[in-house]
């Protein structure tokens, strides 16, 4: 299948075009960048030296590919739509938050809870990256209807969440050696989490109290999320593995997680404590790949019935 993307300077469309160039299936057709026009995308993708010869193009030829990838900042999705007719054939992978409450018939696509969902559909909202990590650190115990007290989450990501463009808290001399709180109680990510949550435990009237930090690091999120549990830890072991067990991508650790186990892979690991009716859930992704680009690979499989690790089987960077 052909390929395009829009917003191709970004860092999640750096990473999407590296797995693309690798996916057996797919030819890339444009990488549209109004401002690198012309020029060729290794001239901003320096990692894909000697691996494309593509340039960037001021056009958007919709009706020469079969799936275009939206990843322009938030905002620009819904206005990309505006501005251009949308064509019948065409998947959309949106990887901004315009359309993650499911408006204009976009199917939120977290595949872990929506995978019918989005093998059925044409139009797919890729989830966030906290959101993602949060997520499957609840899910089992949502759809279980054992979410019976409010949640404290804390999670550190990487430089690279906050995006390409700089600025003072992405400055390497700032950021090195250096940990701070952004949004305490107010992430953007809060209301698709509690969205999914809901659907699973619709009686849900707990809160998710999230607390962001900018960790001193380029990539990654670890979060940490505790909660109060009558459940013991076998059998929150058994809801987790029973929950995940078929999973191409999310994983419960026998032990301790570290960051290392996901970054550079499509994986989510998830570790579980138990101690004094408190339980911790620890999850490990990649923000740029199960947090963003890779998630939509994943997703573009399933909208097109490939096996869902095709192009997604990557080595974590472990030392």
């Amino acid at each position: 299948m052909k390929a395009g993307i829009i917003g191709g300077a970004g860092y999640t469309a750096g990473e999407l075009l590296r797995l693309l160039i690798n996916h057996p299936e797919v030819e890339i057709g444009f990488v549209h960048s109004t401002s690198n026009a012309g020029n060729p995308v290794t001239a901003v993708h320096g990692g894909l030296l000697g691996e494309t010869d593509l340039r960037f193009s001021d056009s958007a030829p919709l009706d020469e590919v079969d799936v275009v990838f939206l990843c322009s900042g938030h905002g620009q999705s819904s206005k990309f739509w505006q501005e251009n007719p949308l064509p019948e054939h065409l998947k959309v992978i949106d990887l901004a938050q315009d359309f993650r409450d499911e408006s204009c018939g976009y199917v939120y696509g977290l595949p872990e809870v929506n995978r019918n969902r989005i093998a059925a559909t044409r139009l797919l909202a890729n989830p966030g990256c906290f959101a993602t990590a949060l997520q499957l650190s609840l899910l089992p115990l949502a759809a279980a209807g054992e979410i019976k007290s409010d949640v404290q989450v804390t999670g550190v990501t990487g430089s690279t969440g906050a995006g390409v463009k700089p600025g003072a808290t992405t400055h390497f001399s700032w950021r090195t050696d250096n940990l701070s709180v952004y949004k305490p109680f107010s992430h953007q990510h809060l209301a698709e989490i509690t969205r999914t949550l809901k659907g699973l435990q619709p009686n849900l009237d707990r809160s998710i109290n999230f607390v962001p930090v900018r960790g001193n690091f380029a990539r990654g999120i670890f979060a940490m999320s505790w909660t109060d549990t009558d459940l013991t830890e076998k059998q929150v072991r058994e809801l987790y593995n029973d929950y995940y067990a078929g999973e191409p991508f999310t994983h419960v650790a026998p032990g301790e997680i570290d960051l290392k186990q996901a970054v550079n892979t499509n994986k989510a690991i998830i570790g579980l404590n138990k101690a004094d009716g408190k339980l911790l859930v620890t999850c490990a992704i990649d923000n740029l790949l199960k947090g963003a680009s890779g998630q939509a690979v994943q997703n573009l499989n399933i909208m097109c019935g490939l096996p869902e690790t095709t192009g997604l089987r990557l080595k974590p960077s472990s030392f």
